[in-house]
């Protein structure tokens, strides 16, 4: 099996300086690529110089993270496709795991173990031990429910799960093909997600592989911000109303309009005023783009067993439980 390693870059010299070193060594068995999104630094210069044995492929400008992964894989020949981070620091025999769970004809996406790079025994926001979401489209992990992050004490072995993370994300190139990569009106943030459950549509399977483990250093592209913030809501919106079984389209989507005019009033009562008008902002992008978003249904076969918690604030904040084993 062929793997290919693609990390997209955009102006991160210093992480790939930082992160590169551990990934060629313990990376023989793989092809290595950068995709650069039309840095402004030296980038480039610096991968040609230091390490001429990763390919690049080079865009003319900075297409974010779906259409940036989109246009490079083009260039790039393998049966099964890793994209990384710049901020990730792989392990020893990380990918001796992915090479045996891919030996399951039905296992179409994967990810190992991601914990945090500068606290190792928490495990990590992006997609901790591999993610779900709740009937309503929140996404949580084993061992992370909105911001709590939970020790990682071997409690998580491989499993099935619904999403995997986009910092470390596994794929086979020819899943990637039929699901035509990700939806590039979605910028950056939850493209996995969606992708993910476009796969679990068609019966592919998603895993979380606990053998192999990575440390991500997490918000080096976008920090917490009031963009974020918009991107987040608007996705998730999106990705329910292209993903959610007919029957339920109507009720699901009122309900999280309804959350999130709550999560919109919560920012506007902590002061955070920025936010709050950025998911006001996103509900308006969504709203005149519902035929767009309900076009791209057609090609799905939307399956109603996509969640199995029906509601993950009503849990965490009503319930207050802070544990994926508490759930």
């Amino acid at each position: 099996m062929k793997i290919a390693i693609v990390i997209l870059n955009w102006n991160g010299r210093s992480l790939l300086e930082r992160f590169l070193p551990d990934l060629v060594k313990h990376s023989n068995d793989a092809e290595l690529w950068v995709i650069d999104n039309a840095s402004k630094d030296d980038s480039c210069v610096f991968l040609s110089q230091q390490y001429p044995q990763i390919k690049q492929v080079v865009l003319d400008q900075n297409y974010g993270f779906a259409k940036g992964y989109n246009f490079g894989l083009k260039s790039i020949e393998a049966d099964l496709y890793c994209l990384l981070n710049n901020d990730v620091a792989v392990s020893y025999n990380w990918l001796s795991p992915m090479k045996e769970a891919f030996k399951e004809d039905e296992l179409a996406i994967a990810q190992p173990l991601l914990l945090q790079y500068d606290q190792r025994q928490l495990f990590e926001y992006a997609g901790a031990a591999g993610g779900y979401i709740d009937q309503y489209g929140f996404p949580y992990c084993r061992g992370r429910l909105f911001e709590q992050l939970e020790e990682n004490k071997g409690q998580y072995k491989t499993s099935l799960c619904f999403w995997a993370s986009g910092a470390c994300f596994f794929i086979r190139r020819s899943v990637w093909e039929e699901l035509n990569g990700f939806d590039e009106d979605f910028f950056m943030h939850q493209e996995e997600i969606d992708l993910c459950w476009r796969s679990f549509n068609l019966g592919y399977k998603t895993k979380c592989i606990a053998g192999s483990q990575v440390y991500h250093l997490g918000a080096a592209s976008l920090k917490p911000s009031p963009q974020k913030t918009f991107y987040n809501h608007r996705n998730s919106l999106w990705m329910l109303i292209k993903n959610i079984p007919k029957k339920y389209l109507f009720r699901v989507v009122f309900m999280r309009l309804i959350l999130d005019g709550f999560a919109a009033i919560r920012y506007l009562s902590t002061g955070n005023v920025t936010s709050f008008f950025m998911v006001i902002k996103a509900h308006f992008i969504v709203y005149g783009s519902v035929r767009r978003t309900l076009s791209k249904r057609e090609l799905n076969h939307q399956k109603q067993s996509y969640y199995r918690l029906k509601s993950l604030p009503w849990n965490y904040f009503v319930l207050r439980k802070s544990k994926f084993s508490d759930l």
